[in-house]
């Protein structure tokens, strides 16, 4: 298995439905190993749809403040990982005088559909599952040790 990193920073536009997803996926797997965080360019408003698909898996996001680049105390991360191309800019400019791990996943963002309930939360689950498939092909889990 490939090494964690220590501190994973996931950045993105208002830190409202993409990073924060991100964010709580790589804790739920990962967290007690590794430090997460996540910020947006804008803070925006937790998006209640998110908060729901990702509810649907057994992940509280409800207590997830959104935040922005200037809120973090810290920027000493070993990775930064951006999920939209705004945010990519912005994370370059954080890593550019440091040894920080730059990856940019371009990620769908679902709050652009419109129409039914149920189209726009197929939409969130999509992104849900995107970035549940990229962080575990990224950050996977440790081999069950054989008796």
């Amino acid at each position: 298995m490939a090494e964690l990193p220590s501190s994973v920073l996931f950045a993105c536009t208002t830190n409202a439905v993409r990073s924060p997803m991100a964010e709580a996926i790589l804790k739920y797997f990962h967290g007690s190993r590794v430090y997460v965080d996540s910020v947006g360019l804008r803070r925006g408003e937790l998006d209640g749809f998110a908060v729901a698909v990702m509810d649907e898996i057994g992940i509280d996001l409800s207590r997830h403040r959104p935040k922005t680049f200037d809120d973090l105390e810290d920027t000493s991360f070993d990775m930064v990982i951006s999920l939209s191309p705004e945010a990519q800019h912005r994370a370059v400019e954080l890593t550019r005088t440091r040894a920080i791990e730059l990856a940019f996943w371009n990620t769908f963002d679902p709050t652009i559909i419109r129409g039914s309930r149920e189209g726009r939360l197929a939409a969130y689950r999509e992104v849900r599952e995107t970035l549940m498939k990229r962080i575990l092909a990224h950050f996977p889990l440790a081999p069950l040790a054989k008796p």
